[in-house]
């Protein structure tokens, strides 16, 4: 990956809030924010179940139109 693709990536992320930047000198610094993080995670888990049953009713889906071809 090329360094201002790089950079393009975490400026997105400090835009929410995920990461934060310090700049001393020419050196900038990033670190991850864990409250947002969490926020985040949370909010995944809250709504892999969901997707998770969705994928699993695709699935079978799937599977009983590739049967009737048959």
């Amino acid at each position: 990956m090329a360094l201002p693709s790089f950079m393009q990536h975490l400026d997105v992320l400090e835009d929410c809030g995920l990461v934060r930047s310090q700049k001393t000198g020419r050196v900038r610094t990033y670190e991850l924010r864990l409250h947002s993080l969490r926020a985040a995670e949370k909010w995944l888990a809250k709504h892999r179940t969901v997707w998770e049953s969705r994928l699993e009713q695709l699935d079978d889906y799937l599977i009983t139109m590739e049967e009737q071809t048959r």
